[in-house]
């Protein structure tokens, strides 16, 4: 008994694997950006009220802002 692998075989099991990566490289590039939201938000936190406002951010608007990272309150874009 032989076992035969045709072509179609053999790309359907690499287009399997390019989802597979996909996927988890999108899973990783998500889990990243949520961190660095996460560090935002905990660096901001530490800050006292002058500083915040040094910024032009209130206390209450830490965590819109760590959401929304393409917003900056002084009207200047991150880099990423």
């Amino acid at each position: 008994m032989s076992t035969a692998y045709g072509a179609t075989g053999l790309g359907q099991t690499a287009a399997s694997t390019r989802r597979v990566s996909s996927f988890f490289k999108g899973y990783w590039a998500a889990f990243q950006d949520w961190r660095k939201r996460q560090r935002l938000r905990a660096d901001l936190y530490d800050l006292n009220d002058r500083e915040l406002m040094d910024i032009g951010i209130t206390r209450g608007e830490i965590d819109y802002v760590a959401s929304n990272r393409s917003i900056d309150p002084r009207g200047i874009r991150f880099c990423e």
